[in-house]
């Protein structure tokens, strides 16, 4: 009982934090569009819990990305508010959902399950609480682009947009070679049970998620010229990304598992040692090097 109601608070607060820093920008039209990032999400929720199936969850949050982009683009046309600089910074983000949730979409059907979700889909409050996560996930990453969207003046067009388009475009560039030498590397029936540590795995263990986190930091740039006031604070997208995947859902999660995998080994150690966890051609930071 303690638990769920625990669960519940974090739920609500994951709500407050989207929907209030929505609040912040001062535009309307970004808070309904946050609100719907949570209304598609519950709604989602519930066949998931009935069905105990989380297989659309990863494209469910690319189709809330798509939504809410899509909504604020449409009505800020219709407002006369988009340029052209508008029409990229929104296209980079919905090139970006399509291929990450394509590529989850695919993996997980694959796999036949997600493991993170075993012990979480039979708890209402706790899977619930993941959707609700999700929102402010999508809202949080997507808030300083839908703000400079919807902006009197459209996204502005000088030096620093296309500094963060250049950003950018690195940041997905390495999310993509990332993924696709990992996928490479498991089709392969003689990696079976080894650890990838070729390529940008060479550099970095984790070079997917330096890319998600170097790609947000992009559009945030692109963002930035077009905010003003309470606004600035949507750009804590990239710092929000890198919290969630260095210390909640990803590099934190894969490092214990690894270690359960092949801690034991010499070959898995020398990689943990000389190998950094994130950025590459940083000081490696392992069990031997902290």
């Amino acid at each position: 009982m303690k638990q769920s109601l625990l669960n519940i608070l974090f739920s609500f607060l994951a709500f407050a934090i989207g929907y209030g820093i929505a609040l912040l920008t001062g535009l309307e039209l970004i808070q309904q569009a946050i609100l719907i990032a949570y209304l598609i999400q519950w709604i989602a929720f519930i066949p998931a819990y009935i069905f105990q199936t989380e297989k659309f969850y990863d494209l469910t949050g690319s189709i809330t990305y798509l939504t809410v982009v899509s909504y604020v683009s449409y009505h800020s046309y219709a407002s006369m508010n988009v340029n052209i600089t508008s029409i990229v910074l929104a296209a980079c983000i919905l090139i970006w959902t399509i291929r990450l949730g394509t590529f989850l979409f695919t993996r997980i059907h694959r796999a036949g399950e997600d493991k993170r979700f075993k012990h979480i889909k039979p708890s209402p409050t706790r899977f619930f609480m993941t959707w609700t996560l999700q929102g402010m996930w999508v809202s949080i990453c997507s808030m300083c682009a839908l703000t400079a969207i919807a902006s009197n003046k459209g996204v502005i067009q000088n030096g620093l947009f296309y500094i963060g388009l250049l950003v950018f475009m690195i940041g997905f560039i390495v999310e993509i070679i990332a993924d696709m030498q990992k996928s490479q590397f498991r089709k392969d029936p003689n990696n079976k049970d080894q650890f990838i540590q070729h390529g940008l795995w060479a550099i970095s263990r984790h070079p997917n998620y330096f890319g998600e986190i170097t790609l947000w930091l992009g559009i945030a740039i692109m963002s930035l010229s077009s905010l003003t006031g309470w606004q600035y604070i949507s750009l804590i997208s990239p710092l929000f990304t890198y919290l969630l995947l260095v210390y909640v859902s990803g590099v934190r999660l894969l490092e214990i598992s690894g270690m359960e995998k092949w801690g034991h080994t010499e070959k898995y150690q020398a990689y943990i040692k000389n190998t950094p966890s994130l950025f590459p051609f940083t000081n490696p930071k392992g069990p031997d090097n902290k």
